[in-house]
Parts: structure tokens; C-alpha cells; sequence
């Protein structure tokens, strides 16, 4: 299995990109502090590099900027290149999976775009008006076999390919 789930600070803003084939991409980093302190009394942070794909490197673009708290579900994956001296370079990545937003809108940190309002200026969110949220019935259920409701009844337990053992 490889899971990987993460929650923490983005590090800079995201820069969404579009591959030749115009599928959007967006690499980042993850800013996670460790569990437990130092022997200073600080915690440690871990960096790690995630890559978004499509419609999540979308998502991140338009709602994410650096600092905002993110939590992200991936797999963690290798792979390695030549750089432009010609050199082997490794890297380890979480291709992500599902992003969560952590911040709310009224914590000023996430839901921002580029451009958009702060979270003082952003219209507040009114709930529906009570007619809006009239309960919606299901459509009955409709029986598929008519003769099906009958069969159940019967006791003849003859035909069963098992025994029934009185019951």
C-alpha cells in the first residue's frame, strides 16, 4: 500500500502550469511540523515536494496562496531525470490524490485567489431561505418481480440446493 496524507503550510504561492498537451500541472511544497520537539524545545519542519494534476492543480491556483493550511492525500512516488549539465537527479514526491481545505474563509488565510477580495470584504454566506430547503421525497420503490414478494413466503424448501437445517 502507498498512502501518503500530509497537513500543513504551503510555502509559496502555487504557479499553476500547462503541460504541451494542455493539461494543468502544479508542483509545491508542503511545510509539516513533526510530532514532538527538539532537545531546544522547537519543533523540526519537514518540506516535502507534492505535484498536482488537472482539475487539484486547478483548485490549488485559484483557492491556495503561500501559508494557507492544506491537507493532501496522495502516493508517494520516484523518479529521476537529467538535469541541463547531463547529471542523474532523484526526486521523491507525493502526486496528490485529494486536497482538503483546512483554513476557512473567515480565518483570512484560505479561499483566496489571486485578486480576490479579503476575508473582511467577502460577502457572508446567508443560508437558504426555508422554502429553498423543503425535504425532496424519493420516488417509491418500484418492484422489479411482481411474483418475487410471493416466493419469499412460501415454506417448501424442497427445491433448495442445501439443507435448511428448521429454519
Amino acid at each position: 500500500m502507498n498512502k501518503v496524507i500530509l497537513m500543513g503550510r504551503l510555502t509559496k504561492d502555487p504557479e499553476v502550469k500547462q503541460t504541451p498537451s494542455n493539461i494543468a500541472v502544479c508542483s509545491f511544497t508542503v511545510a509539516c511540523d513533526r510530532r514532538f520537539k527538539g532537545q531546544n524545545g522547537e519543533r523540526q519542519t519537514d518540506f516535502i515536494s507534492c505535484v498536482a494534476w488537472r482539475q487539484q492543480a486547478t483548485l490549488l491556483g485559484n483557492y491556495f496562496h503561500k501559508g494557507s493550511r492544506i491537507a493532501v492525500v496522495g502516493t508517494l512516488q520516484s523518479r529521476s531525470y537529467d538535469d541541463q549539465n547531463g547529471q542523474k537527479r532523484y526526486v521523491t514526491e507525493v502526486v496528490v490524490d485529494e486536497i482538503e481545505f483546512i483554513d476557512t474563509k473567515a480565518d483570512g488565510q484560505g479561499y483566496q485567489g489571486a485578486g480576490a477580495a479579503s476575508a473582511q470584504q467577502a460577502a457572508p454566506m446567508t443560508p437558504p431561505a426555508p422554502a429553498q430547503m423543503a425535504p425532496q421525497t424519493p420516488p417509491p420503490a418500484q418492484q422489479i418481480d411482481p411474483g418475487f414478494e410471493a416466493s419469499m413466503d412460501s415454506d417448501d424448501s424442497s427445491s433448495l440446493p442445501f439443507d435448511v437445517l428448521g429454519f
